[in-house]
């Protein structure tokens, strides 16, 4: 069994008003699954190809073990575009999530997405006639590892994969966050869930983005009342604002494209009320899917197989709004578990990046004596 640390609700720190799902977790969202495979190894100075490696891969199943046979309306969202979340213009044009989601290191998406067709294609008849367009999303953690090495292979998308599992979901250094730094603190990957009106919003992040003195949690300046003279900063003061956050939301309400597009929107107000500000040197892009409409063909089965068109549903006015309300507070406490998750980590060069304290982050968020 993990050794799972602390989430923010586990300090006394709740986020919001809307109630979580029973593991707080993406995962909360039916047939949803996450897998992670961590890769640490070496210590001392950088030398590429050899390490040290702080680094993974972390895998989205959105809730068939097909996505091309069963695929979810989808759509997307950039708040700055200084990063990668491929296969978006595809789900632009057509609003379906097709493939499995990928998350890993920015010098990595390629031999992710290359595994993640691998693995779809390996499972159907070497026949069949499919295009594949996955969707990998990246965040830059060559502060802490040997990011030129490619040490990321196809072996670790397929562990990934095979892993993936309901539940509880692993947060912090693990896969693709690993060698992630968020707000001067250690980061990596955050997950939360709401409840609201029969249906449930779950969030991912990985988290790489932000500035020190920004960080708020609940609305406290929390950052700011943890300076760097307190817990030190590794990327100092040389590139404020620079990193990156992909946020990953799922909901089994039935939603079109476009409502798709607007929930992904609402992610990025979570981020901002984190102090999240979409900084040039940020790549903060968001995508959400929506498993509520099942029965859903691709163009190329529904050109081959059907000949009625299918029907969709979609929520109304009143209960989009009150998703966007679980988004909004999902990846906040999303953010704000990668960081309570993220344990100290000594990466190349002997950087350091610290966890935030705990007992500190509790007494400025405002939890109750005792906690």
């Amino acid at each position: 069994m993990p050794d799972h640390p602390p989430r923010a609700r586990d300090l006394g720190v709740v986020i919001g008003d809307l109630p979580p799902g029973p593991a707080n977790a993406i995962t909360d969202v039916g047939g949803v699954r996450v897998g992670h495979t961590t890769l640490i190894s070496g210590e001392g100075p950088l030398k590429v190809g050899e390490g040290p490696v702080r680094t993974g891969v972390t895998v989205i199943v959105p809730g068939s073990d097909d996505p091309w046979g069963e695929p979810v309306t989808a759509g997307a969202h950039r708040l700055n575009g200084n990063g990668e979340l491929t296969g978006l213009e595809w789900i632009r044009e057509a609003g379906l999530l097709t493939t499995c989601i990928g998350l890993t290191n920015t010098h990595s998406v390629g031999v992710v997405r290359d595994a993640l067709i691998a693995a779809a294609t390996d499972a159907r008849p070497p026949d069949e006639i499919r295009w594949y367009l996955p969707v990998v999303g990246e965040t830059y953690d060559g502060d802490m590892s040997d990011i030129n090495g490619h040490h990321v292979r196809a072996e670790h998308v397929r562990a990934a994969l095979a892993g993936a599992s309901g539940g509880r979901v692993e947060e912090g250094g693990v896969g693709s966050g690993t060698g992630m730094v968020s707000h001067g603190f250690k980061g990596g990957i955050g997950t939360s869930s709401r409840v609201v009106g029969g249906h449930t919003v779950g969030v991912l992040v990985q988290a790489n983005h932000g500035t020190r003195a920004r960080l708020m949690v609940g609305g406290i300046p929390v950052g700011r009342a943890i300076g760097p003279d307190e817990v030190p900063d590794p990327r100092g003061d040389d590139r404020p604002g620079t990193g990156s956050i992909i946020v990953i939301v799922a909901t089994d309400a039935p939603l079109l494209p476009g409502q798709c597009t607007r929930l992904a929107q609402r992610s990025a107000l979570g981020v901002g009320r984190t102090g999240g500000a979409g900084e040039n040197g940020s790549g903060d892009l968001m995508l959400a899917f929506a498993t509520g409409n099942r029965g859903l063909r691709t163009l190329a089965d529904s050109l081959e197989h059907e000949t009625e068109p299918v029907a969709l549903r979609a929520v109304t006015a009143a209960t989009l709004d009150a998703l966007f309300y679980a988004a909004i507070e999902a990846t906040e406490e999303a953010i704000v578990n990668a960081l309570v998750a993220g344990r100290t980590m000594i990466g190349a060069n002997g950087t350091t990046a610290h966890g935030i304290p705990h007992d500190r982050l509790a007494q400025l968020a405002g939890a109750p004596k005792g906690v």
